[in-house]
């Protein structure tokens, strides 16, 4: 025979169901694991150490030891080097594989101006590796190594979808310690550090120190959203802020890189600057390159922008990253304040010189 519950009996029957939901944690990978340990096997195989050597001048080298062998045994290795006339500096970074064929990404501060650099895997193996692009205004590298099977990888994962408080791993060769990882969570997002036109770091509490400059940031499903670049310390170590350039950033210059062994930026030639809050939104142009795109095409100082191809800008940074992104060679159009008149001029952008901001 069916039952039923009474009316009042049924209400808090519901209530008692309504509560029981909201009181159940989400079952979400954003969670703190009980362990990073299964975590870490699948992702630290892909996960490098880079070491660097790079020749320098007897009279230099005891200002250029590398903040990260100074109090690890390295740092007598590299001093008794001193003896020899031409002398070779000693770093170390990190890097991870993306693909089996041996394809990884580090920093370029890590094996920017390298004479040689040898990646060991984690079960040791030593490998030659060499350059197959560098960007300076990003600080990334991609380089190369030839094995003799296919190399375990991780994939990257979409920084867009990463909140401040989520779980992270860092990976890495802190102070040259191969195999090491840290955890912690997103601490901030979009911080500009004053390392160049496209900084948009995420900032992490996971400790990261020097050496561990190359190396992944993973989320909880063992992808890469972060490449860990700097660190904020009066001391060297970590004091707990650590910045990591973001995996959708990362991933398209990594896959440039790895097509076209460089990136090409556009450039309009121009130096530009914000305008005070109290006058109306735009960027200004402080002076212009006589021998630069922006001046072939009538811009002024003094004229101040307000939208490239009819999207609206209102700071510096915005400005430089949208011409960035331009090809050069293609027009863009460029609407401009003039004193009291509102202009639309074409500029055919330029290709970025090398070391420009």
């Amino acid at each position: 025979m069916a039952m039923s519950l009474a009316p009042g009996l049924r209400v808090l029957a519901v209530i008692a169901a309504l509560l029981a939901a909201a009181c159940a944690p989400p079952a979400t990978a954003r969670d703190m694991p009980g362990s990073f340990a299964p975590l870490v096997k699948r992702v630290l195989p892909a996960v490098v150490n880079i070491a660097v050597t790079e020749s320098v001048d007897s009279n230099d080298v005891l200002s250029q030891i590398p903040p990260e062998l100074r109090g690890t045994p390295f740092e007598k290795q590299f001093r008794d080097r001193l003896r020899n006339r031409r002398e070779q500096v000693m770093g170390a970074g990190s890097g991870f594989i993306i693909d089996p064929s041996g394809v990884i990404v580090t920093n370029n501060h890590v094996v920017g101006h390298a004479d040689k650099i040898v990646v060991s895997l984690v079960d040791g193996t030593e490998l030659p590796a060499k350059v197959l692009g560098t960007d300076e205004l990003t600080d990334i590298a991609v380089i190369k190594v030839t094995a003799s099977s296919a190399l375990p990888y991780v994939t990257w994962g979409d920084s867009k979808q990463v909140e401040v408080g989520d779980w992270i791993l860092a990976a890495g060769n802190p102070f040259g310690l191969g195999g090491s990882v840290t955890a912690g969570i997103v601490s901030a997002r979009g911080r500009d550090i004053g390392a160049g036109p496209f900084d948009d770091f995420l900032q992490l509490d996971a400790p990261i120190n020097p050496g561990n400059s190359g190396g992944p940031t993973f989320n909880m499903e063992g992808q890469v959203v972060g490449l860990n670049t700097a660190i904020v310390s009066p001391t060297g170590g970590s004091v707990g802020i650590g910045f990591a350039i973001p995996s959708q950033l990362a991933s398209a210059i990594v896959a440039d890189l790895r097509e076209k062994g460089r990136i090409a930026r556009g450039w309009l030639g121009v130096s530009v600057a914000d305008l005070p809050e109290s006058h109306p939104a735009g960027v200004a142009i402080a002076a212009v390159d006589h021998n630069g795109p922006a001046a072939r095409a009538g811009i002024r100082p003094g004229d101040i922008v307000t939208a490239i191809n009819g999207e609206h800008v209102d700071s510096a940074r915005g400005l430089i990253r949208a011409v960035a992104a331009a090809s050069p060679g293609n027009s863009v159009r460029l609407t401009l304040r003039r004193q009291s008149h509102e202009l639309d001029l074409p500029v055919i952008v330029g290709l970025r010189p090398n070391g420009q901001g």
